[in-house]
Parts: structure tokens; sequence; C-alpha cells
């Protein structure tokens, strides 16, 4: 056993004193490197930068001194490492300046990307150059460092990236909001578009969106307000502006947006929350957005009291609802006309069905599981309490208005 254990021992030993050698020729191969860092920071701009697409077109201080300089350094610094010298989080600092700077100029992130895996092949190349007979094992070890340096670079460049790019997102959108706020509000906006860079529509379609009453999760609420406004992106000529909070809120299409509702719905409305209602009303210019907006938002209040399913509205849909609502002089002595039926839930029940099937009684009594008979007897009970009878034209009418004054509160 004892023989076993030093057996293992002078192993573990062997294999030590193996691993120190290969790392010293390693270093020895990158030392032989060290001085062609230069050379071969412009190969990979010169040879292998050209292939990429739009490389051409960069301005050339950011080619020939920005990419090219951090070429150098990131050369120098993976030689450094082969030769035992380790990297810290400071050391990939410029990585990460350079790629904040890349997303702030609109470089696409896998062209960035792109320029460090050919600079490890340029490095690779030159260490494969620069290798002995004998030294395979070597180059073994330093194409596995290599490939761990190249996993950090990425990694911090990539977070760095999409770190200022979440950040001029959020910039940017701030601005849209902010000039969807001063359209909503009738401010003068022209300005405040200007300076922000947002092109304005000569007018607007408006669009109010409400989520499904009842709990929900708010992270989910958020979801659904971030595929839709993702959705809306590039749908329309021009700028969609957004101003959204946790139940819904406004967007802002340009007006030519008006002649493509059949495509819109399906953008706006999302089965995995339940649906959402929207009310759209066109403006007749920028100074006309506030007008409109109240009309979206009421419209859209009224499809969703009313129990309409997830859609998008235009006043024409609700037109009825909308003009009854808006009396507010006789609106509340219209909604108490049904008050005597509160007591009696079957009959309040059996006046809407009655009114909602299109006041035929048989298809009133399926619906209701009972027999035509019953719902005559019911209709005639709430005649006598109401002192309308349903049945007729007006009671018809005033009954149909009344209760869509109910439920709109």
């Amino acid at each position: 056993m004892s023989q076993f254990v030093g057996t293992a021992y002078r192993g573990k030993e062997v294999r030590a004193i193996t691993d120190e050698h290969v790392r010293r020729v390693a270093a020895g191969i990158a030392a032989r490197c060290e001085g062609q860092v230069n050379r071969l920071a412009r190969e990979l701009a010169e040879r292998h930068f050209a292939v990429l697409p739009d490389y051409a077109d960069l301005p050339g201080d950011m080619r020939d001194l920005e990419i090219a300089g951090t070429a150098r350094y990131a050369i120098r610094q993976f030689l450094q490492t082969a030769m035992g010298v380790r990297v810290t989080h400071e050391d990939l600092r410029l990585f990460r300046e350079r790629a904040a700077q890349r997303a702030e100029e609109g470089v696409d992130l896998a062209v960035l990307l792109g320029t460090y895996h050919i600079g490890a092949e340029v490095v690779w190349d030159a260490l494969c150059a620069a290798a002995r007979p004998g030294e395979e094992a070597a180059l073994q070890w330093l194409a596995r460092v290599q490939l761990r340096g190249l996993g950090q670079v990425v990694k911090a460049v990539t977070d760095a990236y999409q770190a200022e790019q979440a950040a001029i997102l959020a910039e940017r959108r701030e601005e849209l909001r902010e000039v969807a706020r001063a359209l909503l509000a009738g401010e003068a906006v022209r300005a405040t578009a200007a300076r922000f860079g947002v092109p304005l529509a000569h007018a607007y379609l408006v669009l109010n969106l409400r989520l499904p009453d009842g709990p929900g999760s708010a992270v989910a609420e958020r979801r659904v307000l971030r595929r839709v406004r993702a959705r809306l992106e590039g749908f329309a000529e021009g700028t969609p502006l957004t101003l959204l909070d946790a139940r819904g809120g406004h967007v802002l299409l340009p007006i030519s947006a008006a002649g493509r509702l059949a495509e819109l719905v399906p953008l706006l409305t999302d089965p995995a929350a339940g649906g959402v209602v929207v009310g759209a009303a066109r403006s007749q210019g920028t100074a006309d957005v506030p007008r409109a907006a109240d009309q979206a938002v009421r419209i859209a209040r009224i499809a969703q009291a009313t129990g309409r399913p997830p859609g998008l509205y235009e006043l024409r849909d609700v037109l009825l609802d909308y003009h009854l609502s808006g009396s507010r002089d006789s609106a509340h002595a219209v909604a108490e006309l049904l008050d005597p039926l509160d007591g009696s839930p079957e009959l309040l029940a059996t006046l809407r069905a009655f009114l909602r099937h299109d006041l035929d009684r048989r298809r009133t009594a399926r619906a209701l599981g009972v027999h035509p008979n019953t719902v005559d007897n019911r209709l005639a009970r709430a005649a006598g309490l109401l002192g309308v009878d349903p049945r007729t034209t007006q009671g018809t009418v005033l009954c149909a208005a009344a209760l869509t004054l109910r439920q709109l509160g």
C-alpha cells in the first residue's frame, strides 16, 4: 500500500514538473512573438478587418487609431498572459470602454465581436509560426489559455455593449415619451420634437390601451405592454409615440396607420394577457391630439365596461353607448330606472339576455336554460316593477340605455 501511495505521489510530482515545463515552453513561444505586436496589429487591420461588413465605412480615426490601438493592447495582453501575468478586472477596462463607444456609434455587436475572433486567429497563426518542433504540447496549452482569455474579453465587451445600448434605448424612449406627453397635453411640441430629433406627423391615430380588469401580476402586465410597444416599432411611417403605465396608456401613430387597422389589431391585442381593449380616435392635426385622446379613452372604457371582446374600437363601434353616456344631466335618472329590479336578480338577468338576443324569447330561454313561458312571465313582472314594458319599442330603447349606463357606472 505504501509503495502504491509513493508511486501515486511520484506520478503527481512528475505531472507537476511536466506542466511547469509546458508553461515555460509556452512562455518562450509567446516571448518570441512579443516583438511582432505592431506587425500583428497591422495585419489584423489590413488583412482581416477588411472582410467585415461596413469596415471601410468607419471613420478613419476609429479604424486607424482606436481599433488599431485596441488590437495592440489585446495582443500584448494575451502574450503577457501566456508568459504568466494574471489578467485582472482593470485589465479589461479598455475593452469595456471601446464596447460602449461602439454601441453609441451604432456599430453592430456581431461586427464588434467578430474583430476579437479575427484577432485571435492572427495571434494563433503567429504562435504556430513561432513554435519549434517538439513544442506541440505547449501550443495546446496556449490554445486553452487563448480560448479562456477570449471568453473573458467577449463577456466583458458584450456586457458593456448591452449596458450602453440599454442606456441609449432608455434615453431615447424617455425623449419619445416627452414628445408624447407634450402632444397629449396640448403643449407647443415642435421645439421639443426638434430638440430630440423626433419627426412629427401632421396628424395622429391616437390609441388608448386598457388591460383586462381584475387582479394580475404587475410584471406580466409590463411584459404585455413591452410586447405591444415592440410590435409597433416600424409599423407606420414615422415614429410611434407611447405613454404607457401599468394598466395601459396611450399610443400615438402617424395618421397613415388609420388605413391599416386590420394589420394593427393583431399587434395590439395579446391573447396571453386575456386580451387588450383599444379605443382609437383620429386627430385632425397635432393640436387636436388632446381631444382625440379623450375620445379614445372614453371609447376604450365603454367597450370594456359593456363586455365587448378584446380588440380595437372606433367611435362608430360604440356610437349609441358613447352618445348615451355623455348626457350627464339625465344619465343618472335613466340608470335609476332599473333600480326596482335590484332585489330580483333573475329579472335583471332575463332583461339583459332578452336585449342581447334581439328580443327573441326562445333564444333568451335557451341562453338562460328556462322555458320560453318563464321568460314571458319574468318580463311581465319586470314591466310591472319598472312601469316600462321592455317588449315595446320605447321600453326596449329605454331599458337598453339604462343597462348601458349602469354598466358604465
